[in-house]
């Protein structure tokens, strides 16, 4: 809108967290030069873009802490859904934060749903359909609501096995069982996990 920002070198280290504890409320990031009327119309916009981000970013950071206190080494991804036009702003906050993307937009992996399962007539025929369309190149993911599921699709070839609204205990045993017959797929736990209830979904084969 006609204006020009000066960022600061603390905003220019990307992922460096910020508090606003102690006496120091406030930290200059940028400073934003223009006409008055100018600065005034992009002011808002500017505002809750980097606000959304920062707070995407710091919850990211505080649940990929929280894994790594508990000695887990796997990946804390984000949410597939993001906020209508806010997408990458929403993603890139993430990453600053330490946190996996999942996937940048729906193009980047195919993900086989009930009523995906359903038009094929069952997990194998949906992912060998997924197959045939997205090529060698395309990782396929599967969600899945128990063991017998997740088997069927890991044994048709999906590369990512997601156990869907899973309570902690049976998502430890199911994943150790399908990690101990299918070492090469990934398994996702997805539904109902929380900051207060992640520590009891933390495994070794998550």
């Amino acid at each position: 809108v006609g204006c020009t920002v000066t960022w600061t070198k603390l905003a220019a280290y990307e992922g460096r967290m910020i508090s606003a504890d102690g006496d120091k409320k406030k930290t200059l990031m940028a400073t934003v030069t223009g006409p008055c009327n100018q600065i005034l119309r992009g002011e808002r916009t500017a505002l809750c873009a980097l606000s959304r981000c920062s707070g995407v970013a710091t919850e990211s950071r505080a649940a990929v802490d929280l894994a790594k206190s508990h000695g887990w080494d796997g990946l804390v991804a984000g949410t597939r859904k993001t906020t209508p036009g806010f997408r990458i702003v929403e993603k890139y906050g993430l990453l600053v934060g330490g946190a996996a993307t999942h996937r940048l937009d729906l193009s980047q992996m195919v993900m086989l749903k009930d009523n995906h399962v359903w038009s094929a007539g069952s997990i194998e025929g949906a992912v060998k359909l997924a197959r045939k369309a997205a090529g060698f190149s395309q990782k396929i993911e599967v969600e899945c609501r128990n063991l017998d599921e997740a088997t069927e699709a890991a044994g048709a070839g999906a590369d990512v096995v997601m156990l869907d609204n899973y309570e902690p205990a049976k998502l430890k045993e199911d994943a150790k069982a399908i990690k101990g017959k299918f070492p090469h797929v990934v398994i996702e736990a997805s539904g109902g996990i929380t900051e207060e209830t992640m520590g009891e979904y933390l495994s070794e084969h998550v």
